[in-house]
């Protein structure tokens, strides 16, 4: 379960960083979602409950959606969000996805809602460094 929290901040810590990005908790303290131009890219849950951290995102690109929902325990984000290409996949389960990977799922999110002019300065910051 330590595994899986510390791979959950990660994954919370870069969704942050992206340009425009911000931390809300729209449904009290326990479920923090991530968002850009007001829009959801990332549900992240939280770390303190029964059940293992996890969290839901957006994934147009059928490749990475695929890929997402081979994910031990994957399956497709509830309340019909699932129908828009929604994954929602647990951290703590063996096999579970690296942070990596789990964070280029977040990226491919964002890109989805983002501002062409955000994802522009995300591509110049990856261009810089890359």
């Amino acid at each position: 379960m330590k595994a899986a929290v510390r791979k959950w901040e990660t994954v919370r810590q870069f969704a942050l960083g992206l340009p425009g990005a911000v931390e809300e908790f729209p449904w009290g303290p326990e479920d923090c979602v991530v968002k850009v131009n007001k829009k959801i890219f990332v549900f992240l849950g939280n770390t303190d409950g029964p059940e293992p951290p996890g969290l839901s995102v957006k994934l147009k690109d059928e490749a990475l959606h695929q890929h997402a929902m081979t994910s031990p325990g994957a399956q497709p984000t509830g309340y019909g969000l699932g129908r828009s290409g929604w994954v929602s996949v647990p951290l703590g389960e063996k096999g579970a996805p690296s942070a990596e990977l789990v964070c280029e799922w977040v990226e491919e999110s964002y890109r989805t809602v983002a501002l062409k002019r955000l994802v522009k300065e995300l591509d110049a910051r990856i261009d810089a460094t890359g």
